[in-house]
């Protein structure tokens, strides 16, 4: 298949207005998207909010079944919440966790999760056990496997870390993770919408995702995905009237599927429009759509690495979309500003994000552009020629 980037622009208004390289922030959202929401918005305005949602229940129901068919899930596995923060937190604090159990961690991991880590060995006691890098920069499975015994109780890794491009191994550490029977949590964050995903290949038991970066959902959705066969093994931390049913005046009895990590109130119009969003992806075809956005960043490393002054800082055996690099005269902070004046919208990563990775590589704040299937080869350019400017 052939992406027919001139259609896809002409349904991403905002290609109209900008030069959207923040993707992996938050992504442009396509008009189809913006319609369902609005659309949703709309009713609960004429009808009121519980009558809109009744009325919606289809196109709500939907995206249990495009999130599940997306990653290749049952529907029953999918719980869809407010962020990707929450629905990981729900997977990890859903652990029973107790002193001495050992979380095994990558280099490239991301600040939240090492967070919640922190706070677990700070308040029960856990070890966290960060594997080494292999030579490509990707949590090294040889490493992994070394550091498997019998006070494992968790893996959980960032599929595409925050920053330098790179593609951990998931499949492989699946393999490991099952081979020794420990609980795997994937955070797909970044990789849902970038890559390709499939849970069964993968072999992880948890995944935590995002609608509003690479999916090119509205801000404020994500869902959850948890093994059916695991799923009786987590007690979500928190549970409300939805995700469990008072039973006898003493007695609470917790829903069957992974719903029991959802609560009462949502967005009811933006979680319809995640699920149109994942409707939009497979239909462009997410394999091509992938190719498409790794290779404009393939080229746009390329490109920077031969201006005098810029270092790019990316890794991995596999590149995403993601693209970081530096410049010795000139603050990354800066060079973000100097761009978004030019309309060209990039981030910053900075060390306290992914301190393992950054402070092992001593490296300064990054500018990071992050590319989508939707951007051009003349955005590519323009970016390109402003940091030659400078």
């Amino acid at each position: 298949m052939t992406l027919d980037i001139k259609k896809l622009r002409q349904e991403t208004p905002g290609t109209q207005h900008s030069i959207h390289l923040n993707n992996a922030g938050s992504s442009l959202m396509p008009k189809p998207v913006y319609d369902a929401v609005v659309e949703h918005l709309d009713l609960e305005m004429q009808i009121g909010g519980y009558e809109a949602h009744a009325r919606a229940m289809p196109a709500f129901e939907r995206t249990y079944d495009a999130v599940a068919q997306m990653i290749n899930a049952d529907r029953s596995e999918i719980a869809l919440v407010e962020n990707a923060t929450y629905a990981w937190l729900m997977a990890f604090h859903g652990l029973n966790w107790q002193k001495g159990d050992r979380i095994l961690t990558a280099e490239a991991e991301y600040a939240s999760n090492v967070i919640s880590y922190l706070q677990m060995a700070k308040n029960k006691g856990v070890v966290i056990d960060v594997v080494p890098s292999d030579e490509h920069g990707q949590i090294d499975v040889v490493a992994l496997e070394e550091k498997i015994g019998p006070d494992v109780k968790l893996i959980s890794i960032s599929h595409i870390p925050t920053n330098g491009g790179l593609i951990n191994p998931a499949k492989e550490v699946g393999a490991v993770a099952k081979k020794y029977n420990i609980p795997y949590l994937l955070d797909a964050c970044q990789s849902v919408g970038q890559v390709p995903i499939d849970v069964e290949e993968i072999g992880c038991d948890m995944l935590s995702a995002t609608g509003r970066k690479y999916l090119r959902g509205p801000r404020g959705t994500g869902f959850l995905y948890v093994r059916k066969g695991f799923l009786d093994k987590l007690e979500p931390p928190f549970l409300d009237l939805h995700s469990a049913e008072w039973v006898t005046k003493d007695s609470y009895k917790m829903r069957e599927d992974a719903r029991r990590f959802e609560n009462w109130e949502n967005s009811v119009a933006n979680l319809i429009g995640m699920g149109v969003a994942a409707d939009y992806y497979m239909e462009v075809g997410m394999a091509e759509a992938s190719d498409r956005l790794c290779s404009l960043a393939a080229t746009a490393r390329q490109s920077l690495s031969q201006i005098p002054g810029v270092s790019v800082h990316d890794l991995g055996l596999h590149k995403g979309g993601m693209v970081t690099f530096a410049h010795e005269k000139r603050d990354a902070v800066d060079i973000k500003a100097e761009l978004f004046k030019e309309h060209v919208n990039v981030s910053t990563s900075t060390t306290s994000s992914t301190r393992y990775d950054m402070e092992r590589r001593a490296l300064p704040t990054l500018v990071r552009a992050s590319f989508h299937y939707y951007n051009d080869e003349n955005e590519l350019d323009k970016l390109v020629e402003l940091i030659k400017r400078m």
